[in-house]
């Protein structure tokens, strides 16, 4: 009888250590899942404008903004939507006004024909440390 009573202990011991084990683990899953960097934002950038299926999944629809050709105004739709080929960085300057400002959870760029009445603005923000196209704006009068 006694045998039996230190087996059962000793079972019932393994089975508490297995289970502590087990929590430990999980608890360090859910700090690093917490703790997770956010996505780099030029590494997003660059793949949002060479994939146009990836950037269709980081359009925030319903995107904010509008495109308006003088006649029409329409609200953004991923129907209506042509994918952005060319980073703010790469528009020729000597033929656009360019502006871009960057924080830790937005990157807005602007970019302009002076007096043609064309003009389109762009915003990018973090959102749960993900990169996502949130505002489009683009008028040519």
């Amino acid at each position: 009888m006694k045998n039996k009573l230190v087996l059962l202990k000793i079972f019932v011991a393994v089975i508490v250590m297995i289970m502590s084990l087990t929590n430990c683990k999980s608890s360090k899953k859910l700090a690093n899942n917490s703790t997770a960097a956010a996505e780099d934002f030029d590494t997003f950038y660059d793949r949002f404008h060479k994939d146009s299926k990836f950037q269709f999944s980081r359009l925030k629809m319903p995107l904010e903004g509008k495109m308006a050709d003088g006649k029409t105004e329409k609200k953004w739709t991923k129907s209506i939507w042509t994918p952005m080929k060319v980073k703010i960085f790469d528009i020729d300057t000597n033929i656009y006004k360019v502006k871009h400002h960057k924080t830790d959870k937005s990157f807005t760029q602007k970019f302009w024909l002076e007096d043609s009445g064309f003009f389109s603005e762009y915003r990018f923000e973090l959102i749960d440390k993900l990169w996502y196209l949130v505002y489009a704006m683009e008028v040519s009068i």
